[in-house]
């Protein structure tokens, strides 16, 4: 599969790892306001995370039970290891982490399987978007909640987003109606990345120079403790920044979108 060949090959993808939140401004910013849309309130038995990587949000969201990661590529799945946890004498196996590896446009579940499900910059990359749409609306609950979000505007389109597997970028309107289409209720819609978020159009000056650095960058966070503190501190701070200027900036000028449905 040709798509399964590019992201296991892809080091900005295949490296992915939980630590992507603490090193990345942008990530951060993303899963604080997805965080704070979805909220607390609930708790989810069985979630589902589409085009997880090796970076999913389930990490990040305590009220869920059990956490299925699903990804094209096999390589960072790795990262959705079962552990043990010691109770006082016992060892007590966490076994709520699911990790599969497969086509979103023909995903492996039963209908009506989990009452949420999140695919964050994910259907951009496939093809076929509307049957992944219409899987995602198969294997959600009947009330049951889901949050996607995209690149937004087609203009805004550069090498970039060729670098890294994009088909296209979304306008709201065609893509609330293909959510309805489905059978999916749009509940809301909120930007994720501002105007800040138009350093894209720099780094597609030299794309494989950006991919290399945040390599680098990655692996430098690791294994230096005294850069790891440095960096987290200067992560906060942009991403304060860049939550501010996504909540702020006109919907016409976000550069990536998040939509909150419900089945």
């Amino acid at each position: 599969m040709k798509n399964k060949t590019f992201y296991e090959k892809h080091i900005n993808f295949a490296q992915r790892n939980r630590s992507e939140y603490y090193i990345s401004p942008g990530i951060k910013c993303k899963f604080d306001l997805i965080i704070e849309n979805v909220g607390s309130s609930r708790t989810f038995s069985n979630a589902l995370d589409l085009g997880s990587s090796g970076n999913s949000i389930l990490y990040f969201i305590d009220n869920i039970k059990h956490k299925s990661y699903f990804d094209i590529a096999l390589l960072p799945l790795r990262q959705y290891r079962r552990f043990k946890l010691f109770s006082g004498d016992r060892v007590e196996k966490v076994d709520n982490s699911h990790p599969l590896c497969g086509d979103i446009t023909k995903l492996p579940y039963r209908d009506t399987s989990f009452d949420f499900i999140s695919a964050l910059d994910v259907l951009e990359h496939v093809k076929d978007h509307k049957i992944a749409i219409s899987e995602i609306s198969r294997v959600l609950k009947k009330g049951a909640i889901g949050i996607i979000t995209v690149p937004h505007r087609m203009k805004y389109y550069t090498g970039q987003d060729r670098l890294i597997g994009h088909y296209r970028r979304y306008e709201i309107e065609e893509l609330i109606e293909i959510l309805e289409k489905s059978n999916l209720k749009v509940l809301n819609v909120f930007g994720v990345y501002g105007r800040l978020m138009r350093v894209a159009d720099i780094q597609s000056s030299d794309p494989q120079k950006v991919e290399k650095t945040i390599s680098n960058l990655r692996k430098m966070f690791i294994s230096n403790l005294t850069f790891r503190k440095v960096w987290s501190i200067i992560v906060f701070f942009i991403s304060k920044i860049m939550k501010m200027d996504a909540k702020y900036t006109p919907i016409k000028q976000i550069m990536n979108i998040a939509i909150l449905f419900k089945k």
